[in-house]
């Protein structure tokens, strides 16, 4: 059998779900010391891992961020390298740090991507380009085109590319589809997803300028829609509404554009059979209340021919009342942060944690050649080929808002247009 090297990874990115730092201070989500960090660092434990680099903006940050990590996972775990190397150096600001940290790596090596939507694209092509393997949050891309773009160069270049949609890992989620595969032709789904209003503040510096609820929630839920009719229908067209008026109020004060409440109904069309047809209602919003006991609140149901499925995904049957906060419901499903017995961190079966080593695997496996990369696209892993009619339908959306139009989605070949 081929050596599985250790892979040397570059998170871009310094933010909450890389570190659990804000610019505020800690996380005060359930994201406290952030995903990303947190799992490469025990993955560099459990000797799958080996060199790692951070790239952000303000490299004003590090000390705080290092601090931050030494205290919290250093200070917790047991056996932790919590060492990096920091992009950009000696405190500058420099947005194209990351540049700087992909031309040091070598071909084979692997890129962690979560910085603001707009940013995506541009990071990833870098890297794809260099023959660097990509996992890039959700949602990939905003522009269709740029999703297709970067479809050809991962093939060209012949490198893993995944988008994180780590609910595909929630086993709630898998098994659900699973069990939708036997429930007949797709009739309906209805999806909501919401964080409190807090979380206006710690997007202040994005939010409705740079991207929209949308894009940043219903992106996963439309993934899972898109995962569980994959070969068995397509969108077609695309309809959006949109609620406004808390963001860009005191004590938010989000630019005008800012919406709270964004809802997409998307047509689906059978790709089996010529009777049947579907309709998807995708809603998200960042103004949900603030003590509600979650922080996401999520929650889908699931129409087929021979029967339906529901998910609630926020209340998990685990809730905590304290007396100061009240009632709170947790998900040690996703990242489970008290340690092992021996003290080591213990979150390895957490779906945030898998998503994440599910692309480690990947890379250090067509490093190895045992797999191509255009293998995985068979396996049902969001890769970027698996992941382009989420891109699709909020791309669509985006249009619709701004144009006050339905948009249409179709093939034009091998690539998907929009309308």
């Amino acid at each position: 059998m081929a050596n599985l090297s250790k892979i040397n990874v570059l998170m871009c990115g310094t933010g909450e779900y890389t570190t659990g730092w804000t610019g505020s201070g800690a996380s005060k989500s359930d994201k406290k010391i952030g995903v990303v960090g947190l799992t490469l660092f025990d993955l560099r434990r459990l000797g799958k891992v080996d060199k790692l680099g951070m790239a952000g903006v303000n490299g004003g940050k590090f000390p705080a961020i290092r601090e931050h990590l030494d205290q919290n996972i250093g200070g917790v775990y047991k056996d932790m390298d919590l060492t990096f190397d920091e992009y950009p150096k000696g405190g500058k600001v420099d947005p194209e740090a990351y540049k700087e940290a992909i031309d040091n790596m070598s071909k084979g090596d692997a890129v962690i991507i979560f910085t603001p939507d707009p940013t995506h694209y541009a990071i990833s092509m870098y890297a794809i380009e260099r023959g660097i393997h990509v996992l890039v949050t959700k949602p990939a891309v905003q522009l269709l085109s740029h999703h297709n773009e970067l479809i050809a160069a991962a093939k060209k270049h012949s490198v893993v590319c995944m988008v994180e949609h780590h609910k595909r890992f929630d086993p709630a989620y898998s098994d659900a589809r699973a069990k939708a595969a036997g429930l007949g032709e797709f009739n309906f789904f209805s999806a909501w997803m919401s964080q409190p209003k807090s979380q206006l503040e710690t997007f202040r510096a994005w939010a409705g300028k740079d991207s929209d609820i949308s894009y940043y929630l219903s992106s996963h839920h439309i993934d899972i829609c898109c995962w569980m009719l994959q070969d068995k229908a397509i969108p077609t067209r695309v309809v959006a509404s949109a609620a406004t008026g808390i963001a860009t109020s005191e004590p938010y004060n989000c630019v005008p554009q800012t919406e709270d409440t964004i809802t997409l109904l998307v047509d689906w069309v059978s790709t089996t059979s010529s009777k049947h047809r579907g309709t998807g209602v995708y809603t998200a919003s960042w103004t949900a209340p603030l003590k509600a006991g979650v922080h996401s609140a999520q929650h889908w149901y699931y129409m087929g021919e021979k029967g339906d499925i529901t998910v609630d995904q926020a209340h998990r049957g685990y809730d905590v009342t304290v007396d100061d906060t009240g009632k709170a419901w947790y998900n040690p499903f996703y990242m489970k942060y008290s340690p092992s017995e021996s003290g080591h961190f213990d979150g390895q079966r957490g779906y945030g944690y898998v998503s994440i080593e599910k692309f480690i695997d990947a890379a250090r496996s067509v490093n190895a050649g045992l797999t191509k990369a255009e293998d995985y696209d068979k396996h049902g892993l969001p890769t970027i080929a698996n992941t382009v009619l989420t891109t699709a339908i909020l791309h669509a959306g985006r249009i619709s808002l701004d144009a006050k139009r339905p948009v249409g989605i179709k093939k034009n070949g091998d690539e998907w247009i929009l309308e």
